[in-house]
C-alpha cells in the first residue's frame, strides 16, 4: 500500500469498514500520474489537494464512490484524462460525481455567473447530492489553503463562501462544514472583528469554563440517579455564530458568551424526554424557549429537544437533548448517509419506509424556482434569502406541515400551497379566525386561504413589502412583469417624476430621451421603457435614478469654488496672523491663515495653500480630495509651511470602529479626555452588522501625541480599528 494513503485509510477504516480500499487507491494512481507536474499556489504537489478533499469526506463517513469522485475530481477539467477514460476506468456512478463536479467549477464568476454557477449546482444535485457534498469538502479545502490567492480573490471566495456554501452546508444539515467554512470566511473578509472577538472570548474563557463543568457536573449527576444513560458535554463556541447572534437577538457579547450550551446525547428518542424532564425538575425553563424537533424535524433532518433553563447563579443555560444516531446526524448531515439511495427504499428501523422527499423537499423547491425564475441574479437572491433565514412550521386544514419563513405571511402561505391560490388569495382565516393578510404565521397555526372566483384576480404590489418567502415574491413579480408592464411603466414614470419634482430639479431637462436612454443603458435596460418598468414594478428606487441623472449631468450645481469656507478659524491668542495656525505663508508672514476643516492637516502632512475671497488663506493637506477642484484656479494656489510655536492647536479626526456595545460611546470619550484633548464634535452610526462607526474630532497641541491617542482608544474593549481621517465630517 502507498504510505501516503496511510492516513486515509485509517479515517475509511473507521468511518466506513465495508469500503473498497483497492478501488480507491487505483483511484489515486490514476489522479497522482495525471496531477504529476502541477503545482498549487503554495508550491505544494497538486495531488495534496484531492487527497485533502478525501480525507474531508472520509471523516464525514461517506462511501467509497464519493472517495474515488473526491480523488479525481480535477482530472477531467485540469489533465489530458478524458471523461470516457474515467467511465471505462471506474463505471458510470463515479463518472456521473466526476462530470457533476467539472461542470460546478468551469463557470466563470461575476455576478450573474455566479448565480449561474448555483443553478448548474442545483441541477447538478439533484441528480446526485453526493456532488454538493464533493463541492463542499472541495471548498472547505480552498478555504483552509486560502492565504497563497490574491487579495481580491480572497475576498471574493470568502464571500461566496459566507454567502452561498455554507448555507448550502446548514441546509444539508452538514454543521461540522459549515461552522469551518463561516469561520475561516469571518476570518479573512473581516479580521479585525475577528480577532477583537477571539480576544474577548480567551479572556473570558477560564471562568465561564469553571461554571460550564459546574452545569455539566450536576445534570449528569441527576441523569444518573434517574437511571438515564447519557453523555453531558460543552458546546463548542464558534466566532461567526458569536458574531451572528449579536447582530440577530441585538444583544451585547456578554450576554450571549455568558450563555452556556450543554449538549446531552442519549440512546432513545424516550430518553430525551426523560433527561428533558430531569433537567426541568432541577431548574426552571425559561418560558418560549422550548423547541420539539424530534416531533417535527427541521428542514435538512435535524432533530433534537432545545430548553432553555435558569441555572446556578441565575445565569440562563441551553440545553440540546437528542440520540447519537440524531448527533450524527446533525455534524454530518446527507455527508453520513452514504446509503441513501438504499434508504430511501427500505424500511427504517421502526418498520416505516423512510421516504427521501421529506427529508429534501427543499432540493425539490429549488428545482422548480430555477424552473419559473429567468434572471439568474433573481434566482441568486432568492437562493441567498431562503438560506439564510429560519423557519416556522404552519398546517394546513388537512394537518398538512407546510415550512415557511420565519415572519411569513398568509400570502407567503397561499403560494406554498399553489401558485394560482397565491394569486387568487383574498383573505385568510388562522386558527379559526379571520387575519389581515400582512399579520404573522407562529408555529403550529392553521391556516385557511380564501380565493377570489374572478377571472381577473390577481396580486397587490403591496405584497412585495410583507411577503418574507422568495418563491412569493418570485410568483408576484412575475405576474406583474408578465401582466402589467404597461402600468408598471406609467407608474415608474410618475414615480421618477414626482421625486425630481421633490427635489426641485429641472424636470424637462433631465428627462429629455437621449439622457435617459444613456442612463437605461448604464444601468444595463435595453430601452427607457424597461428602465422605467423596473421602476414601476419596484426592482429600482425612483430616487437611485434621479441621483444617476443629476450625476450625469454634472451635479445639481457646481459646488462653490471655495471649499475651506467650512472652516473654522484656530484661536489666534494674539499672536502673529499665520503663526496661531502654526503655517507661514511664503513672503508674507501677515496673512490670515487657517488650517481647513476638510482635510484637518497637522504638521509633518503635505500642504498647499489656497488664497479665499476674504477668508484669508485656507490650508489643506496635499492629498485632501477637494484640492483637485481647487487647482482648476491655479493663481490662487500659494505656497506654504509649517512653523507651530507652542501656542499652535491642530484639529485631528478619528474613526473608531468597534462591535457594538452598551456604554461604548462613553469609554471611547472617557479614554480621549483622559488623553488630555478636547473634543469638538462627534458622530456615531451603528449599522445592522452589529459595527458602531464612531468620528472624533477634537483640538490636540502636539500631533506626535496622536500615537498614544490611537493606542489608548485600541485598548477599549470591542474596538478592533481606530485610525486618522482625511475629513473632520467625512
Amino acid at each position: 500500500m502507498n504510505p501516503v494513503l496511510e492516513p486515509l485509510f485509517r479515517t475509511v477504516r473507521a468511518t466506513h469498514p465495508k469500503a473498497d480500499l483497492r478501488l480507491i487507491e487505483r483511484a489515486y494512481d490514476v489522479a497522482a500520474y495525471h496531477h504529476r507536474d502541477q503545482k498549487r499556489k503554495s508550491g505544494d504537489p497538486y495531488i495534496t489537494h484531492p487527497l485533502a478533499v478525501a480525507t474531508i469526506l472520509a471523516e464525514l463517513g461517506t462511501d467509497d464512490e464519493t472517495l474515488c469522485a473526491a480523488l479525481l475530481h480535477d482530472t477531467v477539467e485540469d489533465t489530458a484524462y478524458s471523461l470516457d477514460e474515467l467511465r471505462a476506468d471506474f463505471g458510470e456512478n463515479i463518472a456521473l460525481l466526476v462530470d457533476g463536479v467539472t461542470k460546478l467549477d468551469k463557470v466563470k464568476f461575476g455576478d450573474a455567473a455566479q448565480a449561474e454557477t448555483v443553478r448548474k449546482m442545483v441541477v447538478a444535485m439533484s441528480r446526485d447530492i453526493r456532488v454538493l457534498v464533493i463541492k463542499l469538502a472541495d471548498r472547505l479545502h480552498n478555504m483552509r489553503t486560502m492565504r497563497y490567492l490574491p487579495e481580491h480573490k480572497r475576498q471574493q471566495k470568502s464571500r461566496e463562501t459566507l454567502e452561498i456554501f455554507a448555507p448550502l452546508a446548514h441546509r444539508l444539515g452538514m454543521n461540522t462544514i459549515k461552522w469551518e467554512l463561516e469561520d475561516l470566511a469571518f476570518a479573512m473578509l473581516y479580521p479585525k472583528r475577528y480577532d477583537e472577538i477571539a480576544r474577548m472570548v480567551s479572556e473570558r474563557a477560564p471562568r465561564r469554563d469553571l461554571f460550564l463543568q459546574e452545569v455539566i457536573e450536576k445534570v449528569s449527576a441527576d441523569l444518573r440517579e434517574a437511571k438515564i444513560r447519557a453523555a453531558v458535554k460543552g458546546r463548542p463556541k464558534h466566532y461567526y455564530s458569536v458574531y451572528q447572534k449579536m447582530i440577530a437577538r441585538d444583544v451585547a457579547f456578554d450576554d450571549i458568551y455568558d450563555l452556556v450550551g450543554i449538549r446531552v446525547l442519549v440512546d432513545t428518542v424516550r430518553d430525551c424526554y426523560a433527561a428533558l424532564g430531569t433537567i426541568h425538575a432541577r431548574w426552571n425553563p425559561v418560558p418560549g424557549r422550548f423547541k420539539d424537533y424530534i416531533a417535527m424535524p427541521k428542514f435538512n433532518m435535524y432533530q433534537s429537544l432545545h430548553t432553555t433553563v435558569i441555572g446556578p447563579e441565575g445565569k440562563p443555560v441551553e440545553l440540546q437533548i437528542r440520540t447519537h444516531a440524531m448527533h450524527h446526524r446533525a455534524e454530518y448531515g446527507v455527508a453520513a448517509h452514504w446509503k441513501y439511495k438504499e434508504e430511501m427504499n427500505t424500511a427504517g428501523p421502526s418498520g416505516t419506509k423512510l421516504k427521501a422527499t421529506g427529508d429534501m423537499a427543499w432540493l425539490r423547491q429549488l428545482l422548480d424556482w430555477q424552473k419559473e425564475t429567468a434572471d439568474p441574479g433573481e434566482f441568486l437572491e432568492s437562493l441567498r434569502f431562503d438560506l439564510s433565514v429560519s423557519e416556522v412550521y404552519v398546517f394546513t386544514p388537512r394537518g398538512q406541515v407546510i415550512a415557511l419563513p420565519e415572519g411569513a405571511t398568509p400570502v407567503d402561505f397561499a403560494y406554498a400551497v399553489h401558485t394560482e391560490v397565491g394569486h387568487r388569495c383574498i383573505g385568510a382565516r388562522v386558527n379559526g379566525r379571520l387575519v389581515p393578510l400582512e399579520s404573522r404565521l407562529g408555529n403550529g397555526d392553521t391556516v385557511e386561504i380564501f380565493t377570489s372566483k374572478s377571472p381577473d384576480a390577481g396580486p397587490s404590489r403591496d405584497w412585495l413589502k410583507f411577503v418574507k418567502s422568495g418563491r412569493a415574491r418570485n410568483k408576484i413579480r412575475q405576474w406583474f412583469s408578465k401582466e402589467r408592464r404597461e402600468t408598471a411603466i406609467e407608474a415608474g414614470k410618475e414615480a421618477i417624476g414626482r421625486a425630481m419634482r421633490k427635489q426641485g430639479l429641472p424636470l424637462q431637462r433631465l428627462m429629455s430621451g437621449e439622457s435617459l436612454l444613456v442612463l437605461a443603458r448604464d444601468m444595463r435596460y435595453p430601452d427607457v421603457s424597461s428602465l422605467y418598468a423596473a421602476v414601476g414594478e419596484g426592482h429600482v428606487a425612483a430616487q437611485t435614478v434621479v441621483q444617476k441623472l443629476v450625476q450625469s449631468v454634472g451635479g445639481v450645481e457646481a459646488a462653490e469654488e471655495d471649499i475651506a469656507e467650512t472652516a473654522v478659524p484656530t484661536k489666534l491668542r494674539g499672536r502673529p496672523r499665520g503663526g496661531g495656525a502654526g503655517v507661514v505663508v511664503a513672503g508674507d508672514s501677515d496673512v490670515w491663515v487657517r488650517l481647513s476643516r476638510c482635510c484637518t492637516p497637522v504638521p509633518g502632512d503635505e500642504i498647499v495653500g489656497f488664497v479665499t475671497r476674504g477668508h484669508g488663506v485656507s490650508v489643506h493637506r496635499g492629498n485632501c480630495p477637494n484640492i483637485a477642484q481647487l487647482k482648476s484656479d491655479p493663481d490662487r494656489l500659494v505656497e506654504v509651511s509649517w512653523s507651530p510655536s507652542e501656542d499652535s492647536v491642530f484639529l485631528v479626526a478619528i474613526q473608531v470602529e468597534a462591535l457594538d456595545r452598551p456604554r461604548l460611546l462613553s469609554d471611547v470619550t472617557r479614554t480621549l479626555s483622559d488623553q488630555h484633548v478636547n473634543i469638538l464634535s462627534a458622530s456615531v452610526t451603528t449599522s445592522r452588522d452589529r459595527v458602531a462607526i464612531s468620528k472624533f474630532t477634537f483640538e490636540m497641541g502636539d500631533p506626535k501625541h496622536l500615537g498614544h491617542v490611537l493606542k489608548a482608544v485600541r485598548n477599549i474593549q470591542g474596538v478592533y480599528d481606530v485610525y486618522r481621517v482625511s475629513g473632520a465630517g467625512a
